[in-house]
């Protein structure tokens, strides 16, 4: 008799869409949870979220700059880990504001917190369950030309700009009104 262990698939960070994913116009930022300029651009993303409604979509990648910020890539990997029961933005909140204490029991905690109830949860961390996901994550910020962060993308577009709310704003106004905008109806997205 032989057993096969039943796979299950996971979320990738690229599915995890906060927001409507058929929104016209979509955010895309490449970060790190030790970041303090990705905490800055991360609260904009908030309010543009917030000002946008069904209009705006946001996906965040990983992008950990490890050779400075340590503990970043167990943060993401556990920022993977809740999105499998739908809580990505919840825990990407927790992690932003609990910045400077990302150890991994800490992680567990902040998991627990926002509603995650897988109990191999730390198990998943300490085997790095998800870090292949992070690393899909890098390797595409760094075919996209990502070399520091936070990197933002509108519609796929590289934001060249300072990413201050006035700045993105414009430019999402411009893409709603002045130009022809592709929905991302077609993509199969899950949503946090």
């Amino acid at each position: 008799m032989r057993y096969n262990k039943e796979t299950v698939p996971v979320i990738k960070p690229s599915d995890v869409v906060v927001g409507d994913a058929s929104a016209p116009v979509n955010l895309t930022m490449f970060g790190d949870y030790e970041s303090e300029a990705c905490l800055k651009v991360n609260e904009v993303v908030k309010a543009l979220l917030e000002k946008y409604g069904g209009q705006l979509n946001f996906v965040f990648r990983h992008f950990p700059m490890t050779r400075i910020h340590q503990r970043a890539h167990k943060a993401a990997e556990a920022a993977i880990g809740a999105a499998q029961e739908g809580k990505f933005w919840e825990m990407h909140q927790v992690l932003f504001e609990n910045h400077r204490n990302l150890g991994v029991i800490s992680l567990k905690s902040y998991a627990r917190e926002v509603g995650v109830k897988d109990k191999k949860f730390l198990e998943h961390l300490i085997n790095s369950d998800y870090g292949w996901y992070v690393q899909d994550d890098l390797k595409e910020g760094i075919k996209r030309g990502v070399i520091d962060i936070p990197a933002i993308f509108l519609n796929g577009a590289r934001f060249e700009k300072e990413p201050s709310f006035k700045n993105l704003k414009s430019s999402i106004d411009e893409l709603l009104h002045t130009k022809p905008v592709h929905s991302l109806a077609g993509r199969q997205k899950k949503r946090a």
